[in-house]
């Protein structure tokens, strides 16, 4: 063993890796400080220093070590630190690089880690077995929420999530790429080296501190007569240079989603003792590719034995990686256990370095002739067609038993460290997030991808491509360019099997691991199977194999096969579990980002906000907008300023911020005609200068949104939707012009925030605004009610509209928004001085629904036909074809009794409804009663003089002048069913 500092660590190789000494950093793991050098990981530091012992398993507590040295890792699970606010749990320890001053603990343990009162479920570990929740929780049932329920929730859970308010904040950036590569080894640069020589845009991703891949682990590969990992930096320095390449580094490609839209997590400064306080802590990127090259590698596979999950134990790739590239021995006396020549490269490597190899023990019989070869020069013994049946030691393994396969002849050895290795395991999760079908490779035992779904190639050890050369030129291709690239591999690998050693053979009483998280052994599957689980998915609920953190990356072929061989099927036949995402963990900061806060649900304020403020506006929340609610004068409460600004409004005139309504620009030779398809009426016949108001349907025919439409010119149309509803149109019109009417030449253009509105209403509203309009005769004969035109309003270009949502003359204004709020206190000051007011959403509720027109979403509920709301007359009898057509024309929709949207006026007329009461027609019935509808809009009138109400009933048309009864809290009141019209019936005050 070396001379190393001590400080650095006892396990330290002099000469081996590639970190440098004279960098270090310090760090406390449960209260003991350690010195690691700069670009450890907590896993190689802890290692340098001999420490195996970093965590106790999920079910049992058993005592766990480093299994990996990478993102697949399920034991080593740490709680990272750098102060109390800045915490957090289960960090795999083969991925967080050391920073000095780093506070480090183990979890899952009490008291302590090496003793841990939890280890007692270990001895309990028989009535534990797979699905033992499933049955033991099931009685008595009264049980479950007073003793079950809040037990599970206590030992539920891994780590602590940190209770301080997170002081970091979090990045997020969009991107688009011509070619986007997920992975940065051999095949990833290569890939991108071509892809870059065609002069497209390329973003290459790499999850590690520094490109490279298996290269980390490697020292034998040569690529253009250089070491593999050297050639990887110039590579990567090359790339960096070129002005049409992006090098993302600590980046993992967590999502594959429709359309070559991939979600990046960039960890930004976890790796920083000191970070700048205006760098995020990671960073979201979110990126649509025109085409994405996956070269994701590949995993290994651990082998599955009697108590393969002892500290000391872990797989031969990454003790490979902990010399190679930290220069750390995993041990003194180190055994390898494998089924893949792979391990014996681990071996050698090992033995050069001056660590003693006890055997390498091979299941096989007949492994390659190489790898015999040059362990025999080595002076290492391999015992071929030999199995480790067992291990011991308590907190750190001490002896492998070792057998002869189908022999009872046992001998011990005794060990510090046991590497293993039973193959590779293409990671094709991203593959299959992106919907491509995988097929099995039954010579090699792994799945590789098969159909692609998308715009995708998947290259190297992903795609099942071991030779160097192979490799190389499988993702030049893949880039589409040309470049001179030559390599050569050390090692021809064979072998590689899936699923049980002798050690984890029909014996129940054996723990063979097959996920170390969640304490999931052979023998748990093998039970699954004898359960009736014969599915892979319900294997897995039924065991959670493969619902710890690491989502299966070790787990899920080991359980596949055991299944597999139980059932006497193929592999293939048992199916395959699905890979989802993200690959890894993803904070929540990290997909927050910045909606957190004032920015969690951020608040839109029309242009005119500050000006009704001033004005004492109080204020609703109406979905995302800030809308003025009423304007409270001295003294008077909510009630009284509404029922002040609806007399207001209906003797002289008030003004209007309907600035948040939904616009939509409708623009193209065929605009009537989509128009036509979308909405339930007719535009064709609309002529330029004229509005419409228009209902639109789902495909079920229920109502979607409804708004006032103008055409400006034959080709271009002012569509307006509900406050809400604005997003969704849009949505729902591009999605049926994409899909169902690509052939119609129409561009939609949201333009809810180019336009400020100024809404005038009441019998002065014509005088009020008489003299800022200028290019357009406002007179009744010249623009009469539902009439549009362009001009301009005070000098500033406008649409202005005669519509009317109270029933009264009026007019809204439209002018861009930078000018709302000029154009706003003008109009407001001659308004004030007319005797008119201000007035806001409650007031427009209330004489909207004194006029019985419909808010859809409140007197809607997604179940209402056009007729249902009393609007049958805005359906056209003559189209032959629009959204909602044929669900109009269902059976349940046209039948009799349908709940109908009416009027209620209560008999004592001071009673004001409850919206969303139920309405009975009988209040003495028996429980439980038949309810016939509820109230949809209940407001007090004070130009009515008493209360009213709009309210969905069953065949409500029919039962109008019948009375009702509404069941409210603290008492019943009697209410008349009316037609919806309560003030102006015949509507002679809208037409001025």
């Amino acid at each position: 063993m070396s001379a190393a500092s001590k400080n650095l660590g006892a396990f330290r190789i002099k000469g081996a890796g590639r970190l440098t000494p004279a960098r270090t950093a310090r760090f406390t793991f449960d209260g003991k400080t350690h010195t690691a050098m700069e670009g450890d990981t907590v896993a190689s530091a802890l290692l340098a220093h001999g420490v195996h012992l970093t965590g106790r398993s999920f079910k049992y507590h058993r005592p766990r070590g480093i299994l990996t040295a990478g993102p697949e890792e399920p034991n080593a699970l740490l709680d990272v630190a750098r102060d109390a606010a800045r915490r957090q749990p289960n960090v795999r320890a083969t991925v967080q690089e050391v920073f000095d001053g780093a506070r480090i603990s183990s979890q899952n343990r009490w008291p302590s880690l090496r003793f841990d009162i939890g280890a007692f479920n270990d001895l309990l570990s028989p009535f534990f077995a797979a699905g033992f929740y499933y049955k033991t929780f099931m009685w008595p049932k009264a049980a479950w929420h007073k003793l079950y329920e809040p037990f599970i929730r206590r030992a539920a859970g891994l780590g602590q999530a940190p209770r301080e308010e997170d002081p970091d904040h979090y990045g997020n950036r969009f991107a688009h790429c011509d070619v986007l590569i997920a992975g940065a080894g051999v095949a990833g640069l290569t890939a991108a080296l071509s892809a870059a020589a065609t002069g497209a845009s390329v973003i290459l991703v790499d999850e590690q501190p520094e490109v490279g891949g298996a290269l980390h682990a490697d020292n034998a590969t040569i690529i253009d007569g250089q070491n593999g990992y050297d050639w990887a930096q110039a590579t990567a320095a090359k790339l960096k240079a070129m002005p049409n390449v992006t090098v993302l580094t600590r980046t993992t490609v967590f999502g594959y989603y429709n359309h070559g839209f991939l979600g990046l997590a960039e960890r930004v400064t976890d790796h920083l003792a000191r970070p700048h306080k205006d760098l995020p802590r990671e960073r979201l990127w979110q990126v649509r590719a025109k085409r994405v090259i996956l070269a994701t590698g590949s995993i290994e596979r651990h082998m599955v034995f009697a108590n393969n999950d002892r500290p000391g134990i872990m797989l031969a790739s990454a003790a490979r990686t902990f010399l190679n590239h930290h220069g750390v021995a995993v041990g003194r006396r180190v055994g390898v256990y494998t089924a893949h020549d792979s391990a014996y490269e681990a071996a050698f490597d090992l033995k050069r370095a001056g660590v003693s190899i006890v055997a390498i023990v091979d299941c096989r019989e007949r492994p390659g002739d190489a790898v015999l070869a040059q362990a025999r020069a080595l002076g290492i013994d391999v015992l071929t067609g030999h199995s480790v049946t067992n291990t011991a030691g308590r907190l750190r393994i001490n002896s492998m038993t070792v057998a002869r396969n189908g022999n009872f002849d046992i001998r011990k050895m005794a060990v510090d460290a046991l590497i293993v290795s039973a193959g590779w395991t293409p990671s094709v999760h991203l593959f299959s997030q992106s919907r491509g079908k995988l097929r099995y490779d039954d010579q090699n035992q792994r799945f590789l991808p098969d159909i692609y779904a998308q715009d995708c190639v998947s290259v190297g050890a992903c795609n099942g491509t071991d030779d160097l050369a192979e490799l190389i030129d499988e993702a030049m291709n893949a880039g589409g360019g040309r470049v001179a690239l030559t390599g050569e591999n050390r090692f021809e690998w064979t072998g590689g099997m899936i699923g049980a050693a002798e050690g984890a053979g029909p014996d129940t009483t054996v723990k063979a691991f097959v996920d170390f998280q969640h304490d999931v052994t052979a023998k748990d599957i093998r039970l699954a199977v004898r359960e009736g689980m014969h599915s892979i998915e319900h294997i897995k609920r039924f065991t959670t194999n493969g619902m710890a953190s690491d989502q299966g990356k070790l787990s899920n072929m080991h359980g596949l096969a055991i299944a597999a061989e139980m059932l006497d099927r193929p592999i293939p036949q048992v199916g395959l579990t699905t890979f989802r995402a993200p690959y890894t963990p993803v904070t929540y900061g990290t997909l927050v980002a910045h909606s957190r806060g004032d920015l969690f649900d951020p608040a839109r304020k029309t242009p005119m906000h500050e000006l009704e403020a001033a004005e004492g506006a109080e204020f609703e929340d109406v979905g995302n907008w800030k809308r003025a609610w009423y304007y409270p004068k001295r003294g008077e409460d909510m009630f009284a300023a509404v029922n002040r600004e609806c007399r207001t409004v209906r003797e002289v005139g008030g003004v209007f911020n309907g600035s948040t309504l939904g616009k939509i620009e409708v623009v193209g030779p065929d605009a009537a005609q989509f128009l036509n398809l979308i909405y339930t009426n007719a535009w064709d016949t609309l002529k330029p200068g004229k509005a419409r108001y228009g209902i639109m349907t789902r495909e079920d025919g229920f109502v979607y949104d409804d708004g006032v439409v103008g055409r400006l010119a034959e080709d271009r149309f002012h569509v307006t939707t509900t406050t809400g509803g604005a997003p969704r149109v849009l949505n729902h019109m591009e999605d049926y012009l994409q899909t169902e009417f690509p052939h119609l030449r129409v561009w939609l253009t949201s333009t809810t925030e180019q336009w400020a509105v100024i809404a005038v209403q009441g019998p002065k509203a014509r005088e009020i605004i008489q003299p800022f309009v200028e290019g357009v005769d406002i007179s009744n004969e010249a623009f009469p009610h539902m009439s549009v035109a362009e001009c301009t309003v005070m000098g500033v270009p406008s649409r202005l509209f005669r519509v009317s949502f109270t029933g009264e003359l009026g007019y809204e204004i439209n002018v861009p928004s930078d000018y709302g709020p000029a154009v706003w206190k003008a109009v407001w000051e001659r308004a004030r001085d007319m005797g008119a007011c201000l007035y806001g959403t409650e007031t427009m509720h209330v004489l909207r629904a004194e006029k019985g027109y419909i808010i859809v979403g409140q007197d809607t509920d997604g179940t209402v036909t056009p007729d249902d709301a009393g609007l049958g007359w805005a359906v056209s009898k003559k189209k032959t074809d629009f959204v909602g057509i044929r669900g109009l024309k269902r059976p349940d929709l046209v039948r009799e009794n349908r709940k109908q949207l009416v009027g209620l006026l209560t008999n004592k007329p001071s009673d004001v409804l409850e919206e969303g009461a139920q309405i009975v027609a009988d209040p003495n019935q028996p429980k439980p009663m038949t309810m016939l509808g509820h109230v949809t809009s209940a407001y007090w009138s004070e130009n009515c003089g008493r209360a009213i109400a709009l309210a969905l009933v069953a065949g409500g048309r029919s039962r109008i002048g019948q009375t009702l009864y509404v069941p409210m809290k603290d008492k019943t009141v009697a209410v008349e069913v009316t037609d919806m019209v309560f003030f102006d019936k015949e509507g002679v005050r809208i037409h001025g």
